[in-house]
């Protein structure tokens, strides 16, 4: 079968690998489509551990399934995420389950999403897959796990109705936090980027008010909003925008770390003001399987829609020009690649 290798974000080869073969607890997929996750594109995360092949935003179809495995058949159309909790451990049962070692170090998937065809196995099966609606399209189901991302990230910061919420970042992530800040009731929610078109998408979003991150945000906020924000989301990877984050929340309020800068990149902090104004710090870190179940309610309902925020669509033989794609934010948002 063919495979997308990533070797680094410029150099993603197509190559043959063999067939996957279910072994009694495993499912093998005929993968249908799998988005670029911003986080395959993060060039010094992923490429410590290269060549690999990457993946993990996806939806396909049944095609063999294990001895062991109940409750899937081939033809079967399904989600299914590549890390889950092992429901057993202190941070499991304390309600912390993407800090489980298993969650964080057991990768379920064989090879990954950009191939033509997928073994699930482990705990992933049991509990990280499902049936998707038969009214979800493919490309629509790429969106679960992304979405839950920003699930989890909501609920972490349990927006209260009214609330006010600053989202640093328009891409995918960005876009999708924006979206579940007004399903979950927030009253201004801004968005704040330093490329006009994801701007113009994070507005098409929900947005109440864009700022070009150039600008003095808070300043934008005072003048904008009365005040600073209730609740701030950093979803971009860099300093400036933590920086920025930091001086741009309200007294009461909390700032999430959904996004973080680079290893051995460091965050200067005065604690003294944030102490005296009972501001919160919080990080979020992946979807557990509650949050993609969550995830898959909401597409399936259409409380959240994200079928707007597909840019691209290519085939795997043009990956390269894929990951090309989503690496440069001028023209593109969710890109897709459909192995078939």
């Amino acid at each position: 079968m063919k495979v997308g290798v990533y070797y680094r974000n410029a150099d993603v080869r197509v190559e043959d690998r063999p067939m996957p073969v279910a072994g009694p607890g495993d499912v093998v997929l005929k993968v249908r489509a799998c988005g670029i996750c911003g986080s395959d594109v993060m060039e010094w995360y992923r490429i410590k551990r290269a060549p690999l092949v990457l993946g993990h935003e996806l939806a396909g179809e049944v095609v063999s399934v294990g001895a062991d495995v109940e409750g899937f058949k081939p033809g079967d159309r399904v989600f299914a995420t590549h890390h889950v909790p092992c429901d057993a451990c202190r941070y499991c049962l304390t309600g912390h389950p993407t800090a489980c070692k298993v969650f964080q170090e057991k990768n379920n998937f064989d090879p990954g999403g950009f191939s033509e065809f997928l073994k699930v196995g482990g705990r992933s099966v049991a509990t990280g897959m499902w049936k998707l609606p038969d009214t979800m399209s493919w490309d629509t189901a790429t969106f679960i796990e992304p979405l839950a991302t920003a699930v989890r990230a909501m609920r972490t910061l349990a927006i209260a109705p009214g609330e006010s919420v600053m989202v640093y970042g328009a891409g995918i992530a960005g876009i999708l936090l924006v979206k579940m800040a007004k399903a979950m009731g927030a009253g201004t929610v801004i968005s704040a980027d330093l490329n006009e078109f994801r701007l113009a998408a994070a507005k098409r979003a929900g947005a109440d008010l864009t700022v070009n991150a150039k600008e003095n945000v808070p300043a934008f906020l005072e003048k904008s909003c009365g005040r600073l924000a209730d609740k701030v989301v950093i979803a971009a990877g860099a300093l400036p925008a933590a920086r920025a984050a930091l001086e741009s929340v309200d007294r009461g309020g909390a700032v999430l770390f959904f996004a973080v800068p680079q290893p051995g990149e460091t965050l200067a902090v005065d604690f003294n003001p944030y102490w005296r104004n009972d501001i919160a710090f919080k990080t979020c870190y992946g979807a557990a399987p509650l949050d993609n179940f969550q995830a898959t309610e909401l597409l399936r309902t259409g409380t959240v829609r994200v079928d707007e925020m597909i840019t691209h669509r290519f085939p795997l033989s043009a990956i390269g020009d894929a990951f090309r794609t989503a690496i440069d934010p001028k023209d593109a948002l969710k890109v897709i690649v459909e192995p078939h």
